[in-house]
């Protein structure tokens, strides 16, 4: 009887579980965005792999060779022994036994691989075209010498209210800004006027009659400028786009009724320039700290419009996080804001994380490309070559015993040449089912006339 009773009793209430796909009906921005992928920007950093391990074996390359070769050798004539190289490769790059040599093998446009005459050991040199392309960088990088300048000191000015940044951050950013190696003498010790490095190598602004007047105006502004001047409608209101930001959400994300309202009314909250001084705000009140993430968000938008190609790595930022007044968890910030910044793990087996300004972007493309990005574009697209159309009958056949120091022994060698030749007939079949044998092979590596001995 206790027991019909008690089933017959109505079981305590409990909150219902939300639903799969519940929307928040707040209407501000959720503090945790899961990050949604665009395959735009993640195949840009699929290229970009190449390109670092490229970078990193050519360093090797010019590191390992010696002080007369660098000194005779011209563009891509310095060689050094592949066995020093894959050594060097193993204990620095942390690559395994065999991924020196596969690399070089499947980038027979960027690397030449053969039999040196006289000491009969395998060399490893880079190709007259990589070397090209490397010689147009560095080229496009001294022309540009003036802009250079002029993103440094508007780097600095980002620092208020001291203008002044560490030597040590800015030369791990260099590559992005499109700095010259040496830009601690060629920028900031030659023009004391506009620069000043103190003892503890900090690198300060100095103020100069000389600066443009819009010298400490932020992209985003002039881009709303432009596009005020551009897209006026007499009957739109400007508060709607006085503060906004261009925004563009990747493919697949969600954007409900009470989202697009939050964004609404964030895009129309006022915020200081991220070159004020704002050490003396008073940060107590909530209106003010969203103010103040907005101000971050506007800094971290004007770093990324100082690179040349609009991206950089989150450590790189995380440099900068004091300067720019960014949380300590920059990654859940940049989240909440996936229609400005993108987010991309691909590389170094997801522990590099790469952050994208989207609006710069079209189609995996700069929209407004420079000519530091030109020349970079070069190299990547010699790396993306396939291998096949170039003539790899006549580099094989210059490498003769080389194959065993290339796998670093006759183990490694036979598995390389099993995966690179297998039945030498069916190799020279497959190079000519692409259709491009015939056309590519005698001019497009530039190994062959070259490089054979």
């Amino acid at each position: 009887m206790l027991r019909r009773i008690a089933a017959l009793r109505p079981p305590p209430w409990r909150a219902a579980a939300p639903a799969a796909g519940y929307a928040s009906k707040s209407t501000t921005l959720p503090q945790k965005q899961q990050r949604v992928r665009d395959h735009a920007f993640d195949g840009i950093m699929e290229v970009q792999k190449r390109v670092r391990r490229f970078l990193a074996l050519h360093s090797l390359l010019l590191y390992a060779a010696t002080p007369t070769a660098l000194a005779g050798g011209v563009g891509g004539a310095v060689s050094v022994p592949f066995s020093r190289l894959g050594a060097l490769a193993r204990r620095q790059l942390r690559l395994a036994p065999l991924d020196a040599g596969r690399f070089l093998l499947r980038h027979p446009h960027a690397f030449h691989l053969f039999l040196h005459p006289v000491h009969r050991v395998l060399h490893a040199r880079l190709t007259p075209r990589a070397a090209t392309a490397l010689r147009l960088e560095a080229d496009a990088i001294a022309s540009s010498l003036p802009a250079s300048i002029l993103r440094i000191r508007k780097l600095l000015l980002l620092a208020p209210p001291h203008h002044r940044l560490r030597l040590e951050h800015i030369r791990l950013l260099r590559r992005d800004l499109g700095l010259p190696d040496d830009f601690a003498e060629s920028i900031i010790q030659s023009h004391p006027d506009l620069f000043r490095l103190t003892p503890d190598q900090f690198v300060e602004f100095v103020p100069s009659p000389s600066d443009p007047p819009g010298l400490s105006v932020a992209a985003v502004e002039r881009a709303r400028e432009q596009h005020y001047r551009e897209h006026r409608n007499p009957g739109a209101g400007e508060e709607d786009v006085r503060f906004a930001f261009p925004t563009r959400f990747p493919p697949g994300f969600k954007i409900g009724k009470y989202f697009r309202i939050a964004v609404w009314k964030w895009q129309r909250l006022p915020y200081a320039s991220p070159y004020a001084d704002v050490s003396g705000h008073d940060l107590r009140s909530l209106e003010a700290r969203r103010r103040m993430e907005k101000r971050a968000v506007a800094a971290v938008h004007e770093l990324l419009s100082l690179t040349v190609e609009k991206r950089t790595t989150l450590e790189r930022l995380a440099l900068f996080r004091d300067a720019l007044g960014v949380p300590k968890k920059i990654k859940e910030f940049l989240l909440k804001y996936q229609g400005i910044f993108y987010i991309s793990t691909r590389g170094n087996q997801g522990k590099l994380h790469t952050v994208f300004l989207r609006e710069a972007y079209y189609k995996g493309e700069l929209v407004e490309p420079n000519e530091i990005y030109a020349a970079r574009r070069k190299l990547d697209e010699l790396l993306m070559l396939n291998p096949q159309k170039a003539n790899l009958d006549r580099m094989f056949t210059s490498m003769g015993r080389g194959w065993d120091e290339l796998g670093g022994g006759r183990r490694g060698a036979a598995e390389l040449k099993e995966e690179f030749l297998g039945d030498a007939g069916e190799w020279r079949v497959n190079i000519k089912a692409d259709g491009d044998y015939g056309g590519d092979s005698g001019n497009d590596s530039g190994v062959e006339s070259l490089y054979i001995e």
